[in-house]
């Protein structure tokens, strides 16, 4: 095979692969042996017959198409390598004509990964950004905390706001039992703001053994059409009620939720925790500005085929999130009303904006030579081990190969970053 490139404008390859006679015909030889077997020829044996039989029976091309598959799967990524094309889409492909006992040829045109070279992403000049913590931040946590640690304990008396109802109810609208409106023993929190509008107010004061009905109007936009903007009777009993006691924050509650022995040391270690969390979040907000910086410096010829990949990469995660909700993308659409293209179009200055940004990002890696060392990667390991609770060497299982080599490219673009973040000058 002799790979030949003929063009390389706007991020667009374009090249031959020439096969000789000979390659061609090894090709279809080889094809021929692997299925013959499934071809039924009168005289002969199954699998014996000559190769010269089945293509006068068959056509003399009937090995052709697989043979022709067989030599460009095997030889495109070679001329990729020999003509040193870093591509980024599926290649559209044109084949001279085939004719036993010649060879043929195709000429490729494929998307390639744009060249170029980042700029101005050393010495940028950002704001410094501080983020203080105050002794109410430090209280706050601390009620936080105590919050956590309460307990639910039933009361006899009428229901408040914020205590959680166990309630039996049955809805009805326009004097009909409407599905999906009826439960049992349901627990509801007061000013969750969990059911209809206007349904949770309507039980505050109601005692428990009390039934009650609440008279609602469903929204407008509604998920059933049958009941949107409709009204609503739902005949409630109250079974339980139960309040929320949150305990009193002394050295006794400070031993029974930590290692320390008094306020004090809570607070103190509150404190260091929160003014860790606050320098974390002002250097990440400092880094983006760096990067906004360096974004806005570098004009990148971006192939639209990336911007779609990124498109499909954010509707698979979106689409994952929903499912973990018990939703999936198809009827999220439906519920907010739009289409996949049109949702696709909101999107789409989002995923150009990732898209270059990973370009730059990932070029500056690769201009300072960056790479990811063994110890790079065990380190990496060992975090996500300790944060599952396995073995390293069980997470580099799950990982694989191919993951792995993605965790070394997010190693690198990591240091990217924090090397521009370093050497940006903090005013």
């Amino acid at each position: 095979m002799k790979a030949t490139l003929i063009s390389k404008e706007k991020n667009v390859a374009k090249f031959t692969m020439e096969f000789t006679a000979e390659e061609f015909e090894n090709a279809v030889v080889s094809v021929y042996k692997v299925q013959k077997d499934k071809f039924t020829i009168d005289g002969f044996r199954k699998g014996k017959a000559p190769r010269s039989i089945i293509e006068k029976q068959y056509g003399e091309s009937v090995f052709f198409e697989d043979a022709i598959n067989n030599l460009f799967s095997l030889h495109y990524p070679l001329a990729l390598d020999e003509l040193d094309l870093d591509v980024i889409d599926y290649p559209r492909s044109e084949f001279s004509p085939v004719t036993k006992g010649e060879g043929f040829t195709v000429t490729i045109t494929v998307d390639c990964y744009p060249e170029f070279e980042v700029k101005d992403y050393k010495g940028v000049e950002i704001e410094t950004i501080t983020k203080e913590v105050t002794d109410e931040d430090v209280e706050n946590e601390l009620q936080n905390r105590a919050k956590r640690n309460s307990r639910m304990v039933a009361v006899e008396r009428p229901a408040q706001e914020g205590d959680t109802v166990l309630i039996d109810y049955e809805g009805w609208s326009e004097g009909v039992q409407f599905p999906g409106g009826t439960a049992e023993r349901q627990p509801l929190k007061l000013g969750s703001g969990t059911f209809i509008p206007g349904f949770e107010e309507q039980l505050v004061g109601v005692s428990v053994g009390e039934s009650k009905d609440v008279v609602v109007t469903f929204p407008e936009q509604y998920h059933s059409e049958d009941l949107a903007g409709k009204d609503a009777t739902f005949k409630c009993t109250v079974h339980e009620i139960k309040e929320e006691q949150i305990p009193e924050i002394d050295d006794e509650f400070v031993k029974d939720i930590s290692e320390f022995d008094t306020i004090d040391e809570l607070k103190a270690d509150i404190r260091a925790g929160l003014e860790k969390a606050a320098a974390d979040r002002a250097e990440t907000e400092m880094k983006n500005s760096v990067l906004e910086k360096v974004y806005n410096a570098n004009e990148i010829d971006i192939p639209d085929v990336m911007v779609e990949s990124e498109i499909d990469n954010m509707i698979g995660e979106f689409d994952q999130q929903l499912r973990a909700q018990g939703m999936d993308i198809n009827t999220y659409f439906q519920y907010i009303g739009k289409t996949p293209a049109e949702f696709r179009d909101e999107v789409r200055e989002d995923a150009y904006k990732k898209t270059k940004t990973r370009m730059i990002v990932t070029a500056v890696a690769e201009q300072e030579k960056f790479e990811a060392s063994e110890e790079d990667i065990d380190a990496e390991i060992a975090n996500m081990a300790q944060a599952y609770g396995l073995e390293a060497d069980k997470i580099k299982e799950m990982l694989g190969a191919q993951n792995i080599a993605m965790l070394a490219g997010d190693i690198k673009v990591r240091k990217a970053v924090d090397f521009m973040y370093d050497s940006a000058v903090k005013k």
